[in-house]
C-alpha cells in the first residue's frame, strides 16, 4: 500500500486528527507570518553577520516552513474524495505540449477540476 493510501485510510478513520492537521497547517502558517513581522530587525542584524551562511540557513528554513504547512494541509485534506480515486496524477498534456502555453491551459483546467471536487 502507498504512502497516499495509508494518509487517506488514516484521516477518513480519524477524522478529528485530521481536523487538527488542517488547523495546525493554518497556525503554522499564522505563527510563521507574526515571527516574522515581529523579528525582523533582530533577524535582519543576524543575516548581515554572516550572510552566506545565514542566507543558506534562512533558505532552509523557509523550505521547511512550506513543506510542513502543505504536508500538514496534505494530511488534513486526504479524508475528502472518493474511495477509487488515484493519489499523484498529474494533468492532462503535461508532456505532449501543442501550444507555446498548452502546458498551462492544461495545468488551468487541471486546478478547476480539483477545486470542483473539494467544494
Amino acid at each position: 500500500m502507498t504512502v497516499c493510501k495509508d494518509i487517506k485510510t488514516f484521516s477518513r478513520a480519524h477524522e478529528h486528527i485530521a481536523d487538527l492537521f488542517s488547523v495546525l497547517a493554518v497556525v503554522l502558517l499564522f505563527a510563521t507570518v507574526w515571527a516574522v513581522l515581529e523579528y525582523h530587525q533582530i533577524l535582519l542584524e543576524w543575516w548581515r553577520q554572516s550572510m552566506a551562511l545565514n542566507s543558506v540557513i534562512l533558505v532552509m528554513a523557509l523550505v521547511l516552513d512550506v513543506f510542513l504547512v502543505l504536508g500538514f494541509l496534505a494530511v488534513g485534506s486526504a479524508r475528502f474524495g472518493d474511495s477509487n480515486e488515484r493519489c499523484f496524477g498529474t494533468f492532462r498534456g503535461r508532456r505532449n505540449v501543442e501550444r507555446p502555453f498548452g502546458a498551462f491551459r492544461a495545468w488551468l483546467h487541471h486546478m478547476e477540476n480539483v477545486s470542483k471536487k473539494h467544494r
